[in-house]
């Protein structure tokens, strides 16, 4: 089962995909994408483990997420990924600026092969970045282009969508 749990910043949707994946009986792997770059980073990643449920087993993968998902999203496991909108970033700036919407597809499709490879339970977290500004700079509209067509995909493939505002619920699908 393919799970997409979308929302804005400090919406809830961490929260609300760990409890889906801690009230289910399967083994849970939490795949990261974050990496901790600066000060700001470090303090949010420590605060995600403190509240992440010890036995958990834990995979970075700011990069290479489609990889990890093959190797650990199985029958018999859940696997949360947190989160799409900084794996997607995190692809995008690893290469020149004028190939963003390439690389943006390319991750897209990657990701997508994927899961569709995929067993067990998968719960992907990402953000809605639509609903806000334009952003001012050209990487920053590639960006927010990208991560959209990325969710709709997700979207399309996904046996449950679920929005997530203020800490509450709104299943979209499933």
């Amino acid at each position: 089962m393919i799970e997409l749990v979308l929302g804005g910043a400090r919406s809830g949707k961490s929260r609300h995909a760990a409890q889906r994946a801690a009230a289910g009986a399967l083994p849970v792997t939490l795949i990261a994408t974050g990496e901790a770059l600066d000060d700001e980073m470090r303090t949010r990643i420590a605060r995600h483990r403190a509240e992440r449920d010890p036995r958990w087993k834990t995979i970075e993968a700011p990069l290479d997420l489609p990889r990890q998902l093959i190797v650990h999203a199985r029958a018999g496991n859940c696997v949360i990924v947190d989160c799409l909108t900084l794996w997607l970033a995190n692809r995008l700036l690893a290469v020149p600026d004028d190939a963003g919407d390439a690389a943006g597809e390319a991750a897209a499709d990657e990701l997508i092969a994927a899961l569709k490879r995929c067993g067990g339970h998968v719960i992907l977290v990402s953000n809605e970045v639509g609903l806000g500004l334009v952003p001012e700079t050209p990487l920053g509209r590639s960006f927010r282009d990208a991560q959209g067509r990325l969710n709709q995909a997700i979207a399309a493939i996904a046996q449950r969508v679920v929005f997530v505002a203020a800490g509450l619920p709104l299943v979209l699908k499933g």
